[in-house]
């Protein structure tokens, strides 16, 4: 367990730069699985995806944060097979400019493939904040040399990201990745069943459709009961249901004596990251210029979004690469996961 109770110096160093799926693991047979994923066409346009999101909220653009969102990305042109090499090639020496430009020109196929996990638990916006998670990992992953377009490689990446994020965040019960996308399959199912009969489809109907037994059919849609999970935020704020919880160590002497010593000195790393960065640290922490009376007064990703002219999603983006810089400067300074 961290030793660290400031939720920054938490987020800094818990970061998810990896899945435990090992990037070997992606076959060769998986990306021919995954060709029907292309990016969005070039011709799509941002009034068709706003369009879209207009039937998945139910909400005007005015008001609508994932058109917001939607607005900000549909400008980013695709790349072409030939840039794709030459960004990834940039982005293996690392060069931070060529990683922001693939991840801007993709971010249209994470929206594409998080439409088709709709009602699964978490929200739109959430589901591209989680594939967005996947685009980033994947960019900094990705082999150009081995010949296959970004967009095969990348979708299998994000797909992952947004299964595991629902499989964690919207359920306490956890179940193995296979089985969810084996419980996708029945939904999907389910789903089409619906559209086509006018009524919520039997458990026969869909073993009948997908061609499983019954009883398999049943126990595996019994496990998608939904459940209170601790991440549930409770309110409207940032916090969940575990922050409410006690902390067996809050008396603990050696990890107070840390904490304020590495509190002490966030001030001077914090001045070592990019200024733009830096901002959206403070507000989101309530530290620095923005540091309120009460650690609770922290800004939500609505409120920054809100004062600094951006989406939450580009906030949200904006504050994992502040903590990316700001993971490197502690670990410049000695500061690893095992002291915190």
């Amino acid at each position: 367990m961290p030793l660290s109770e400031d939720p920054l110096l938490e987020s800094a160093v818990e970061y998810p730069e990896d899945l435990s799926a090992a990037d070997e693991s992606i076959s060769e047979t998986a990306l021919g699985e995954e060709e029907d994923e292309a990016p969005l066409p070039a011709e799509e346009s941002a009034e068709q995806s706003l369009s879209e999101s207009s039937l998945l909220s139910g909400k005007g653009a005015a008001h609508d944060p994932t058109q917001i969102y939607l607005k900000e990305i549909g400008h980013a042109n695709l790349l072409t097979a030939e840039e794709e090499v030459y960004y990834g090639r940039l982005v293996l020496q690392g060069d931070e400019k060529a990683r922001h430009k693939m991840i801007e020109a993709n971010l249209r196929l994470v929206v594409k493939i998080a439409k088709h996990y709709f009602n699964r638990g978490l929200s739109f916006l959430d589901l591209i904040e989680e594939g967005n998670l996947g685009l980033m990992h994947a960019v900094e992953k990705f082999d150009p040399e081995r010949g296959f377009r970004f967009s095969t490689y990348a979708t299998w990446w994000i797909k992952q990201t947004i299964e595991r994020a629902i499989m964690n965040q919207s359920r306490t019960i956890r179940l193995p990745i296979h089985v969810i996308k084996e419980l996708n399959i029945y939904l999907r199912a389910a789903k089409q069943l619906h559209q086509v009969l006018g009524r919520e489809p039997t458990i026969e109907e869909i073993a009948e459709k997908v061609d499983r037994p019954v009883k398999e059919v049943k126990e595996m849609l019994m496990s998608d009961e939904q459940v209170i999970s601790y991440d549930t935020t409770i309110g409207d704020e940032d916090n969940t249901l575990l922050d409410y919880l006690g902390d067996n160590h809050q008396h603990d002497p050696e990890r107070k004596m840390i904490t304020a010593d590495i509190k002490h000195k966030l001030a001077g790393w914090m001045q070592e990251i990019d200024e733009k960065y830096r901002d959206i640290l403070e507000r989101r922490f309530n530290l620095g210029r923005y540091a309120r009376s009460s650690a609770k007064d922290k800004e939500t990703f609505e409120q920054v979004g809100e004062n600094v002219g951006l989406s939450r999603e580009r906030v949200r983006q904006l504050q994992m690469e502040a903590l990316r810089q700001l993971r490197r400067v502690m670990e410049k300074h000695g500061v690893t996961e095992d002291i915190i």
